[in-house]
């Protein structure tokens, strides 16, 4: 799960920092440990988030079978906290769902980012969910 989650959030920071938001994308693991970034695709050029997430999550159960750990990274928004943060849904095939948030706020010179204490609760198993 930590190599899932490594492997999450340098592209989300990437996207942050360069371009100031992000869609939802997936990361797989395979059962032999390699990492593959998965983008979801629903036709249009700007959907809505809710529609790329759906699509993610039901590549990820279709190729459940070959897979060992699966995240989805979304750019969301805190109540009553950090404005914004990066949030990875982990999940290993095994029974362990988390929902990890990496609070940010965009620097106002000079560009880049800054992050706050990152935190996790439990999660809602989405992939292996039987």
């Amino acid at each position: 799960m930590d190599a899932l989650l490594n492997a999450a959030l340098p592209f989300a920071k990437q996207q942050l920092t360069t371009h100031g938001e992000f869609f939802p994308y997936g990361v797989a693991m395979s059962r032999e440990g390699q990492i593959a970034l998965i983008a979801g695709y629903t036709g249009t050029e700007r959907p809505p988030s809710t529609e790329v997430l759906d699509i993610l999550y039901e590549g990820l159960r279709s190729k459940a079978e070959q897979n060992r750990g699966a995240a989805v990274v979304a750019d969301v928004r805190l109540r009553g906290e950090e404005p914004d943060a990066i949030q990875v849904e982990v999940e290993h095939r095994e029974g362990v769902a988390l929902k990890v948030f990496l609070p940010y706020r965009k620097k106002r010179f000079g560009g880049g980012l800054e992050t706050g204490p990152m935190r996790a609760e439990g999660g809602e198993r989405r992939i292996w969910s039987r």
